[in-house]
């Protein structure tokens, strides 16, 4: 049974603990996202070295492979992957809304065609509360709807009100599965429309979920109206349970929903972008391959003490981008990765000592315009 614990408060933002069966993590808290029981280019031990301590995984790509009976078989996602402590298991929702081709939403569930083989699945509420539990994540979200911005708002509405029902059925299942040691969390949607998240969050929050979550979030918004729904969202959630903003973002869209008490985050941008030859630094993002970098002898960032700043120079990354060796990709996805756990700790102790307001003005006047913007051509290989 999870435990949540709230150790300080600085205005909205929270610092707290979560303790489950496989161990406890700190709020606010970034999870790594391992979609195949894999953060893409780290070890666990490098993640663990980061600072990591809980990794997200992907239900409906580990249902394709290698399957959730196996997982189960081989003792539940921590035994299968190496990864011992805590982990979050997404439904699928967001992959099955992207993906091309065959997909069909009825009130039964979720029918579509798996990118992998073609095969053809239906995803019910049920049967994903049954995927998850077979995969042994302390944290599971259900099959919720999801709709890309913008769309009409008939379509929304409908969306919602689903996501409901597809709550209420999920919250039954899981009951007759009586697994404490997993762990659901419901998800509020409604775009950004702020009278249908506060008609979301009412119609989940009532349910007796561990945890509450906002999607639906980042599917092609404006960043203003984006951070407006989580500022409106944020607080309709309830206080003694934690909160979860799904699948983003940014360093500066972490610490704006932080500041308006969020506790959790994932977001594929610190490897996605690590393996495409982005860094991020506490002065902003650079782009390795450009060619400014070539003779330059400091690392990623002075500020961070990771392994790939502790050992490499941004000319020896550059130069091995260009070279396409394996490596750039290992060393710049795990800084990324520690300068996001960084971030998040930082965050922690800000909230802790009174200052958060004050941390995140000194983060963002340093952090500036992204410095993508401003570099100069890329030399390409």
């Amino acid at each position: 049974m999870l435990r949540f614990t709230l150790h300080a408060h600085d205005g909205a933002a929270r610092a707290g603990e979560v303790a489950t069966e496989h161990g406890v993590f700190e709020t606010p808290a970034f999870m790594p996202v391992g979609t195949l029981a894999a953060v893409k280019g780290l070890l666990p031990a490098q993640l663990r070295e980061a600072g990591a301590q809980i990794v997200l995984g992907n239900a409906l790509h580990l249902a394709w492979r290698p399957g959730e009976k196996r997982v189960e078989q081989l003792g539940g996602l921590q035994k299968f992957s190496g990864w011992n402590g805590p982990m979050l298991t997404d439904s699928g929702g967001f992959q099955i809304f992207s993906l091309p081709g065959l997909r069909k939403i009825s009130e039964d569930g979720a029918e579509f065609a798996s990118p992998v083989d073609g095969a053809v699945r239906m995803f019910t509420p049920e049967s994903v509360v049954d995927l998850e539990c077979a995969l042994g994540a302390d944290i599971i979200m259900p099959l919720d709807h999801l709709k890309e911005l913008p769309c009409p708002r008939t379509e929304l509405v409908d969306a919602v009100d689903r996501s409901i029902r597809w709550a209420e059925r999920a919250i039954i299942r899981k009951e007759q599965l009586n697994r404490p040691d997993v762990n659901l969390f419901g998800i509020v949607q409604g775009g950004t429309d702020l009278e249908l998240r506060g008609r979301s969050a009412e119609g989940t929050c009532r349910l007796p979920f561990a945890g509450f979550a906002l999607g639906g979030f980042s599917v092609g918004e404006a960043t203003e109206s984006m951070h407006a729904g989580i500022a409106f969202s944020a607080p309709l959630l309830p206080a003694d349970k934690p909160r979860y903003l799904m699948g983003m973002g940014t360093p500066l869209d972490l610490l704006h929903a932080v500041s308006c008490g969020m506790d959790m985050f994932d977001c594929t941008l610190p490897t996605r972008n690590g393996r495409n030859a982005m860094a991020f630094t506490s002065s902003g993002t650079l782009r390795l391959r450009n060619a400014r970098f070539a003779d330059d002898p400091a690392p990623l960032d002075p500020n961070c003490s990771c392994y790939a700043c502790r050992t490499c120079s941004r000319a020896y990354l550059r130069h091995l981008f260009l070279a396409r060796e394996m490596n750039a990709a290992i060393l710049t996805s795990l800084h990324n990765v520690s300068f996001y756990l960084g971030l998040m700790a930082q965050s922690r102790d800000a909230i802790r000592a009174g200052r958060f307001a004050a941390f995140r003005i000194s983060f963002e006047r340093a952090y500036g315009r992204p410095a993508d913007e401003t570099d100069g051509p890329d030399e390409q290989s």
